[in-house]
């Protein structure tokens, strides 16, 4: 049987009287400590498997970084010598085969020695290699970026969230009725609209407004003393546009999600039968039916994330935000392997712990599910 087993037992609930303090520390006692050990030690292999595959596909495209470099620098009108060309390709390493230089990007973020050249200019043990296009540490392009991205990432997740699920409970257990189809409409303009055709729009009409289209993240005083309590409210005013730009469609699909699982969850049998006990209306919905319609929407955590991380590329250039995904974007354009495999490996890992955080709401939310490899 696989980790993920469903069992009839609820032993994380066995007690109703338990407070929800009581109910948390239960939760976190040994079956699921063990699962998250587990899954702990598969991100080595899982991670290995990604580093291949993005290594591999990065190198797919015809040409290399020297070659776009050389081709660039002949479109402007200078003469390449092939032996410059030749040197630049030795101080890479891209005429290495893919075996070597994959060896060398990996076993170089694993480890860097105290007496190597790396670690005496930058005083770290993972060099993640040079960037060819922005002639610096690769670490510290993905650096500049990481924070901000993981901050608007999070942002807008909890917008989805906030937005979505009241109004889904709310269609569910209102069906057909004028505030579903105004909803309904509203999730299908929203999925159907392009984000960078909705980026423009709002631009448009912020400036018309307001007299400023809030293009970019950052004012004057936030580049030059970065974000902090003294202007984090300018700075989420700059963030209103792309909020409701990356996160109506994300909005959208848990809406219809959630909507869906409810509906399907309020015509079982159980709820039938409590209904037929007395229960309140209000504690069928909130306390078993939307628990169990939330399983779906949990478990896809994790593709939530990488998809806020690096597919909002296009629309991030529209609104000028200094974010991870047109860095990626440039990276891939001029075959800059070592950047954009280190913005993608970032990306895996981010991604890896958010199934993981994932696959404990999910245990959590529904305590049928049990990862101790079979039923008890």
């Amino acid at each position: 049987m696989g980790e993920n087993v469903f069992t009839s037992e609820n032993k994380t609930n066995s007690n109703p009287k338990m407070s929800f303090g009581e109910k948390l520390k239960d939760f976190f006692k040994k079956d699921l400590v063990q699962y998250i050990y587990k899954r702990v030690l598969m991100f080595i292999p899982t991670l290995f498997l990604i580093s291949v595959l993005v290594f591999f596909v990065i190198q797919l495209p015809p040409g290399d970084y020297v070659t776009s470099l050389v081709s660039k620098l002949q479109d402007e009108g200078e003469i390449v010598d092939a032996d410059y060309a030749a040197a630049l390709r030795s101080e890479y390493g891209i005429d290495d085969p893919f075996p070597i230089q994959y060896w060398k990007w990996v076993k170089g973020i694993i480890w860097t020695p105290t007496d190597s050249q790396y670690y005496r200019l930058y005083h770290s043990h993972h060099d993640w290699k040079y960037s060819f296009a922005y002639g610096r540490n690769v670490w510290d392009v993905i650096n500049d970026k990481l924070g901000l991205t993981v901050l608007v990432t999070a942002i807008i997740m909890l917008f989805q969230y906030v937005v979505s699920i009241p109004i889904a409970v709310y269609s569910s257990t209102h069906q057909y009725s004028v505030g579903d189809y105004v909803f309904s409409i509203i999730g299908f303009l929203g999925a159907a609209i392009p984000n960078f055709i909705l980026a423009i729009v709002l631009m448009y009409l912020s400036y018309k407004w307001t007299g400023n289209a809030n293009v970019g993240l950052f004012t004057k005083d936030m580049m030059e003393n970065g974000i902090n309590l003294s202007n984090f409210g300018d700075f989420m005013k700059r963030m209103i546009i792309p909020i409701i730009v990356i996160g109506t469609s994300g909005t959208c699909g848990i809406i219809r999600s959630v909507r869906a699982q409810m509906l399907d969850e309020v015509a079982q049998q159980y709820t039938l039968t409590a209904r037929a006990k007395g229960l309140s209306e209000r504690k069928i919905i909130m306390k078993y039916c939307f628990r169990a319609a939330m399983n779906p929407t949990v478990s896809g955590l994790g593709g939530v994330l990488s998809s806020l991380f690096s597919g909002s590329t296009v629309t991030a250039m529209v609104l000028n935000m200094q974010i991870q995904g047109p860095v990626l974007f440039e990276a891939l354009k001029v075959q800059d392997m070592y950047l954009a495999g280190g913005i993608v490996m970032v990306q895996a890992i981010l991604v890896v712990i958010g199934i993981l955080l994932s696959d404990i709401a999910l245990a959590f939310l529904d305590p049928r599910i049990r990862y101790s490899g079979g039923g008890r």
